[in-house]
Formats: C-alpha cells, sequence, structure tokens
C-alpha cells in the first residue's frame, strides 16, 4: 500500500499551500529583537527575530529593505509587517518582512498603513492629477507664517516670477489642532481666485508630520477643484498629502519652481518666437511676391485669349460630340417608333379580319376543291356501281331469252315452292299469267 505514503514534497507542499490561503498569515504586526544580522549591501536580508522564549526566522527582500529609513542592528527592537510562509525546500518558515520601523512609533506606522491602504482601494491615490497652469496669476500658499518654508517660496517665486502675487494662508502645520485648520485654510483658498494651492511645511518626525497624513486633510486635498502642490517635509519623507495632491514637490523651493515658470526665459521664448514670426512673414512676403512676378510674366496675363484656347477647343468637342449623339438617338427613336407602330399594324382589327377573310377564302376554296374532288370520286363510284350492277342485272340475262317466275311476289326458286294456283312469267319486254297444271319434278319424267 504504497500509495498511502507521502513523498516530503507532497507534504511540504501541502503545509505551504496551508500557510498560504490563511487570512491571518496573509498580513502579520509583529515585534521583536532582531538577531542574526548581517548587513549585506544590495541583496536580500535574512535574520530572525526573537522574544523571551521565541525565535522566527525573517527574510527582506532587497527593494523593501532599500525603502528602510534606518540602518537596522542586532538587538534592536523593532516593529515589522509581512506575511508567513513555508520554504518548501527546508520546510521551514518564516516572516517575509515587507516593512520595518524602531520599536516607540510602530503604532504610527501601523496607523499609517492601514490608512494608506484603506484609500487607496477608495482609488484616492489614482485620481486623474489636474495639470499646473503655465502662467498663474495667483497662488495660494498654506505654511506656517514664521517657519522658513513661505521665505523659501516667495525667495524662489521673486527670483522666478515676480509678477505673480502669493497669499499666505497662515496654516497650522504640527500638533492636534493642525488638520481640521489646514482643511478649514484649504476651503477658503479654493473660495478665492487662484491658480495653484501650495502645501508645505518643513522636515521632523512622523510625528510632526502626521498632520498630513489625517484622512480629513487627504479628503480635502481630493475633493478640491484647484491644482494642489505638496511640498512636506524633506526628500525621504512620503506622506498621505504627498500621494493624493496633483504635483508632490521634495522641498518648498522645488515647489515654487513647479508653480511658476522662469520670467526671464519666457520673456526669451516670446522674443525668439516673435523673430521666427517676423521672419517667417518676411519669408512668406518674398514667395509672394516671387510667385506675384511669375505670375505677372506669365503667357495668362500676357496673352489672356490663350488661357481659353484649350477650353474652347474643348467646347467645339462636346458640342460635335453632343450633335452626334443627338442623331443618334434620335434615329434610334425613329427606329423604335416604326418597329411599334408596324406592331401595332399586325395587331389592329382589321389586319385581323383581313387575314381572317383571307383565312376563310382560302378555306371556302379549298373545300370547293375537296368537294369537286370528293364528287367527280363518288360519281366514278356510282358509275363503276353501275357498270357492275348492270354486269350482274337479270335484265341482261333475260335479254338473252330468260325469265323468272313469281307467286306471291315471291320469285320461285325451286318446283317445291309452287303452290297451285296462279303465277306470274316475266319477259324482259313484259310478264305472262300463266296457271299450273301439273308439277313434275327433275327426275320423275
Amino acid at each position: 500500500m504504497a500509495q498511502e505514503y507521502l513523498t516530503v514534497s507532497a507534504l511540504n507542499k501541502y503545509i505551504k499551500r496551508k500557510f498560504d490561503v490563511d487570512p491571518y498569515l496573509e498580513r502579520v504586526y509583529l515585534t521583536g529583537e532582531i538577531s542574526n544580522f548581517r548587513l549585506r549591501p544590495n541583496n536580500h536580508q535574512y535574520f530572525s527575530l526573537k522574544d523571551e522564549q521565541s525565535k522566527i526566522n525573517a527574510i527582506m527582500f532587497k527593494g523593501a529593505f532599500q525603502k528602510l529609513k534606518f540602518v537596522p542592528k542586532e538587538g534592536m527592537k523593532v516593529l515589522v509587517v509581512g506575511r508567513v510562509a513555508l520554504y518548501e525546500a527546508s520546510g521551514m518558515y518564516q516572516i517575509y518582512v515587507e516593512h520595518m520601523e524602531p520599536d516607540g512609533v510602530g503604532a504610527l506606522y501601523q496607523a499609517l498603513a492601514e490608512l494608506k491602504e484603506k484609500l487607496n482601494k477608495e482609488g484616492l491615490f489614482s485620481l486623474p492629477k489636474k495639470e499646473l497652469p503655465r502662467f498663474p496669476k495667483r497662488i495660494a500658499v498654506l505654511t506656517s507664517p514664521s517657519g522658513a518654508v513661505i521665505r523659501d517660496i516667495i525667495t524662489t517665486v521673486n527670483r522666478r516670477y515676480p509678477i505673480v502675487q502669493l497669499v499666505l494662508f497662515p496654516t497650522i502645520v504640527q500638533g492636534d489642532k493642525a488638520a481640521e485648520n489646514i482643511v478649514e485654510n484649504i476651503r477658503r483658498a479654493e473660495s478665492g481666485d487662484f491658480d495653484t494651492m501650495i502645501i508645505g511645511r518643513g522636515g521632523g518626525s512622523i510625528e510632526d508630520l502626521w498632520p498630513f497624513n489625517e484622512e480629513i486633510v487627504a479628503r480635502a486635498i481630493a475633493a478640491s477643484q484647484m491644482p494642489i502642490i505638496s511640498s512636506v517635509g524633506h526628500e525621504t519623507d512620503t506622506t498621505i498629502a504627498d500621494l493624493v495632491a496633483d504635483v508632490r514637490a521634495a522641498t518648498p523651493t522645488a515647489a515654487a519652481e513647479l508653480a511658476v515658470p522662469v520670467l526671464s526665459e519666457e520673456l526669451l521664448r516670446l522674443k525668439e518666437k516673435q523673430n521666427r514670426l517676423e521672419q517667417a512673414y518676411l519669408n512668406q512676403l518674398e514667395r509672394k511676391k516671387e510667385r506675384y512676378q511669375r505670375i505677372i510674366q506669365s503667357y495668362i496675363f500676357r496673352q489672356p485669349i490663350r488661357l481659353y484656347e484649350a477650353q474652347s477647343i474643348q467646347l467645339d468637342r462636346l458640342i460635335q460630340k453632343l450633335q452626334q449623339e443627338t442623331t443618334k438617338l434620335v434615329n434610334q427613336r425613329e427606329k423604335e417608333l416604326l418597329q411599334t407602330i408596324s406592331r401595332f399594324e399586325k395587331v389592329t382589327p382589321l389586319n385581323r379580319v383581313q387575314n381572317t377573310q383571307q383565312q376563310i377564302d382560302y378555306l371556302t376554296n379549298r373545300l370547293n376543291q375537296q368537294m369537286s374532288v370528293f364528287m367527280e370520286q363518288k360519281e366514278q363510284s356510282i358509275k363503276n356501281a353501275i357498270t357492275s350492277l348492270d354486269l350482274l342485272s337479270p335484265l341482261k340475262i333475260m335479254g338473252r331469252g330468260y325469265t323468272y317466275t313469281t307467286q306471291d311476289n315471291q320469285v320461285i326458286r325451286s318446283v317445291d315452292e309452287l303452290r297451285e294456283r296462279d303465277l306470274t312469267i316475266h319477259f324482259i319486254d313484259g310478264t305472262v299469267k300463266a296457271t299450273i297444271d301439273k308439277v313434275i319434278k327433275k327426275g320423275e319424267e
């Protein structure tokens, strides 16, 4: 019964499947102390997480490790987020770390990760981004009035595009009341006549930047009809406000550079375009003059009548062709008319009567001829019959001296038919009445 025994590979594959489909192991939030850690530059990191009683192997892939903002060390207590799975080849289970933070701020990072996941599922991060106006007239700046952010923005804008108007909305950028104040100022700026909005603050810890990770701030930025540039923290800091905004700038200076063009460069471009337009106009004018001179020297203007020579010849050909086609069409229609008249003449009642009368005359002649032939044949037949009868007539025989006897109008053919009374003897020229005296039969003489 060897079929009841599993191979080691089959068993490990089955257990791995159990790990993979378990929803509780798909995303695990774990705290522990780093053990057996040795930094492998530009490679996957293999280490362990342990507490006072247990240990679990861990692996952090190269892409996830490069996103860390700190360098893990042996014995450091950390908070990790990952999934638990079985490594099939060795039969050992381990945690695949996707995110790691030093312990102490882990609750904030966990809340941030959960909010990011929620907003991402709702599609706030994938909304169509609004384009920044090329030449803004008024820009709303939401930041602290006393920080370096506003000074950097003012300096950069005055240097690049001094004709734009900057309007500062003093905003609380740190603390418990910051999120509500940010939302309020976003709505105030939207009610004004502004082309672009910049939301910014300097760098800091995750706690300092937390107002820009609040859900109400993210939703206010996403709902804004005005293009928003987010410049929160330093280049390595990424907040939810940065993900929802239309454009993210690494620094306040970069935000100002994104918001406005360089006026001197734009003026130079305008001058270049003006020169190109003038040159293009002069070139076009020169080409038009050359074309005008060529047209003036053309034979069409020197001998205008030649302009119509080809058309005149074409017109004569068309007239000739029209006449030929017309004559041909008239002849064809005349022929069709004569054929139609001929067909009508053939089917008129008079022609039919004449044809019928001719047919009657023909049949009458044939009937008369046939009657004459028939009568001649009958007459000849009668003559032949008369001749035959004449040859067979008793009168012919009686002319030779023969007679025949009748009694009671019956021809007597035998003496047995005679009765003893009168009889009549017939001659060719008369009859004789006779009386029977005695009857003598043949052989009694």
